[in-house]
């Protein structure tokens, strides 16, 4: 009895002795995370700011503009007047008053036997941006709308031509196009209509969209200008669908948008969320919540790499390596607070954010009592058996 008495007190003292630190846990604990912020930069991990999740956070954070087509590109734009280009075929009819010009039969009797006009054979603008009209030379039709070309036709005509008229038509559109590519069904260069076409128009003449709509997102590129928003946000909102431009490049992204949830979560795992996006909120529901019992309400963290613009407003004093595009944040989160459920509304989830939930510091009493009661069980069942007079 004495023998496992003293048996059960060793245990205990070694137990203390070595503390919490070698008890298995799912990860570092609330106050470990705070210390982390304020740790020796020379330290071999990196070095994070520490940011409370409060309304001035959710402030700073709202005026990071999102990328919208509308507000980079503009939407109040109606479709584009179609030019003539390089490479496109054009045909030029012309007509007359009266027979007996140029481009008209002579009347025979008094009386008209032929037609009063003649279609010029299609002609395909070359590098130098003409093409040929009898009668009227080498015209410039590159970069001009047909009607602009039809009044030089007539000008060039006028006192060689009874009465001139003309009609250009653009018979094959080349350079009035659009690329579409990627998760489309059939990339191809789109010929823009005379009426105007919007993105979606594009896509749908391209096949349509070959991936789940909540992952797919629109990159369009004009001139060097660049923006790509979700898929969703078309279909929408209206005034996102705007209308495109020749030489436009339409780019199909599937890019599935994930965050991760670990420690004292419903749920460790890769959690997907639409392209269009959630909120803070939501992805704690998506995460399962918090275990209860063994979280840390005023644990929760979220962990994730933001603008060195971004950091300065959050923390002046924290001190921002020259050059660093980005700085590691990591947002606390006190849920304990009925206050932080609002500010958890307006915060935005992006892709590849990491959620982390401490565990209660309770939990760590509650494993040192289970692994005592593992390790002094043998010695008090030999105490038990002892006392029965069967040792």
């Amino acid at each position: 009895m004495r023998v496992s008495r003293k048996l059960a007190a060793a245990l205990g003292l070694s137990l203390a002795a070595s503390g919490c630190a070698s008890l298995p846990s799912q990860g570092p604990s609330a106050s470990e995370v705070i210390a982390g912020a304020n740790s020796d930069s020379t330290q071999s991990s990196p070095r994070y700011l520490l940011a409370d999740l409060d309304g001035r956070t959710v402030d700073i954070l709202r005026h990071v503009p999102n990328a919208t087509l509308s507000g980079r590109f503009g939407s109040r734009g109606g479709a584009a007047s179609p030019l003539i280009g390089l490479g496109d075929s054009v045909s030029v009819t012309v007509w007359e008053a009266a027979s007996g010009g140029l481009f008209s039969s002579a009347s025979i009797n008094g009386v008209t036997a032929g037609s009063h006009s003649a279609a010029i054979p299609e002609q395909t603008v070359g590098r130098d941006g003409d093409i040929t009209i009898p009668y009227a030379g080498r015209i410039h039709v590159a970069g001009r709308t047909p009607a602009q070309v039809e009044r030089s036709v007539v000008e060039r005509l006028v006192g060689k031509a009874i009465e001139p008229q003309a009609l250009v038509s653009v018979t094959r559109n080349v350079s009035n196009t659009v690329t579409v590519t990627g998760e489309v069904t059939a990339g191809a260069r789109v010929p823009l209509s005379a009426q105007g076409d919007r993105i979606l128009d594009v896509i749908a003449a391209a096949g349509g969209i070959r991936a789940p709509v909540p992952e797919v997102f629109i990159d369009l590129s004009r001139g060097d200008a660049t923006a790509k928003v979700p898929m969703q946000a078309l279909l929408a909102h209206p005034d996102e669908n705007i209308f495109v431009r020749p030489h436009d490049v339409i780019t199909v992204v599937r890019e599935p948008q994930t965050f991760t949830a670990f420690g004292s979560a419903g749920r460790n795992a890769l959690v997907p969320f639409d392209a269009v996006g959630i909120s803070l909120e939501e992805a704690v529901a998506k995460a399962g919540g918090l275990l209860d019992g063994s979280a840390d309400p005023a644990g929760v963290f979220l962990l994730r790499a933001e603008p060195s613009a971004i950091a300065r407003e959050l923390d002046p004093a924290y001190p921002i390596e020259p050059g660093a595009r980005f700085v590691n944040v990591v947002y606390k989160i006190n849920l304990k607070d009925a206050g932080t459920y609002f500010n958890a509304r307006n915060f935005a989830i992006r892709n590849k954010d990491v959620i982390y939930v401490a565990a209660a510091p309770t939990m760590e009493f509650y494993k040192a009592m289970q692994l005592f009661s593992t390790l002094t069980q043998p010695a008090m069942t030999a105490a038990a058996i002892c006392v029965t007079g069967r040792c």
